[in-house]
């Protein structure tokens, strides 16, 4: 691939072109909003100059109730060899493409599975994809040139090819995605009007239910408009199960031991039930989930001090598998929760301790 034309400078796109360009593609922009694709271009992603001919490939990276249209535009315009979309949802577009009777040989739909809360080419970024799944969906029809052209895409990315018809697609992300999406949003609107000094008391468990709420409401109505009957189909479930959980609670409140017998299994049942889903969440690198052993270390909120504990784990000869960082409130300092290999914790501990710093047990 020696050129591109990204329609849609928002987060996906301009990363997408970042990714490109920082490889040696020539990157052409386009958005309906001149602005944001001189701001894209601003940032390395390309230039907002139209191609002078037919690119090799065209990127669609707009709203999914705009997808069909563009792409319709743009191959009755001839203006690439091959045509895609990074839409979060595959079926619908598809659908409208063949109802408008396009030749789709030389169209190929995708969904690279990455994002932030922020939208917009400020918040782009070349490694966006890196080591994330990127769907294709391609059909019988589908030309093989198109195929190889996004998937030399996604190699560009450095991300993952992963191949689903389209259908199936939509069901997927619905699960994984949208539903959790809505999800962390209900249990976010809860805060909105609840007392200060219930909110004073936000640990890091809210934080990490909520932390998708904080997604654009305008961009996540266009993709559940666009995927509402799986969603539905997905929350039902949510909703049985949550129906369930309360009159399992209800009945722990019951004078009657019987009841609260019952209602304790309701409540131990999802309990279960989630924790063998969890255990289903792809690990480190997409590789089976893996049990780390957690070393809690009391931190100062001073520059350097995290990266302080990075090299003293270093110079203890221990890997960092993953970390997460709670911040104390009211207060400058946190707890930083180091996962590593249960088999290096006990020395990770004493290295550390060793050096200085102080540790949370239990």
């Amino acid at each position: 691939m020696r050129t591109a034309l990204v329609i849609g400078t928002g987060l996906i796109g301009t990363s997408a072109a970042i990714a490109l360009a920082g490889r040696g593609v020539t990157v052409h922009l386009r958005d309906h909003d001149p602005a944001r694709a001189s701001t894209a271009a601003a940032l390395g992603a390309g230039t907002d100059e139209a191609p002078e001919g037919p690119v090799d490939l065209v990127i669609v990276a707009v709203p999914p109730a705009h997808v069909a249209a563009t792409l319709a535009e743009a191959m009755t315009a001839g203006l690439g060899r091959g045509y895609l979309d990074v839409a979060s949802v595959k079926g619908g577009p598809k659908r409208e493409l063949e109802a408008l009777g396009l030749d789709l040989t030389a169209y190929i739909g995708t969904h690279p599975m990455s994002g932030k809360e922020r939208s917009g080419p400020l918040a782009a970024t070349a490694d966006l994809f890196e080591g994330r799944p990127w769907v294709l969906t391609p059909t019988r029809d589908t030309d093989t040139e198109v195929l190889n052209l996004a998937l030399e895409l996604v190699a560009l990315c450095r991300a993952v090819p992963v191949v689903m018809d389209a259908d199936a697609h939509d069901r997927a992300v619905a699960l994984v995605s949208h539903t959790p999406q809505l999800v962390s949003s209900m249990v976010a609107a809860r805060l909105e009007e609840a007392d200060e000094s219930a909110v004073r008391l936000c640990g890091q468990g809210i934080r990490d239910v909520t932390r998708i709420a904080a997604s654009d409401p305008r961009m996540w109505v266009e993709i559940l408009s666009a995927n509402p009957g799986p969603v539905a189909d997905v929350l039902s479930g949510v909703a049985a199960d949550l129906d369930e959980t309360v009159r399992a609670l209800r009945s722990l409140q019951s004078a009657d031991e019987d009841k609260r017998r019952d209602g304790a299994s309701g409540v131990e049942d999802v309990l279960r039930r989630g924790n063998a889903g969890r255990s289903r969440v792809p690990g480190k690198h997409g590789a089976a989930p893996t049990t780390y052993e957690t070393v809690a270390v009391l931190i100062s909120d001073q520059p350097g001090e995290l990266a302080r504990i990075f090299a003293d784990a270093g110079r203890a000869g221990v890997n960092i598998e993953d970390v997460r960082i709670e911040h104390a409130t009211g207060q400058q300092a946190g707890l930083v929760q180091l996962m590593v290999e249960p088999s290096a914790a006990p020395g990770l501990g004493a290295a550390l301790q060793e050096r200085g710093w102080a540790l949370r047990t239990g």
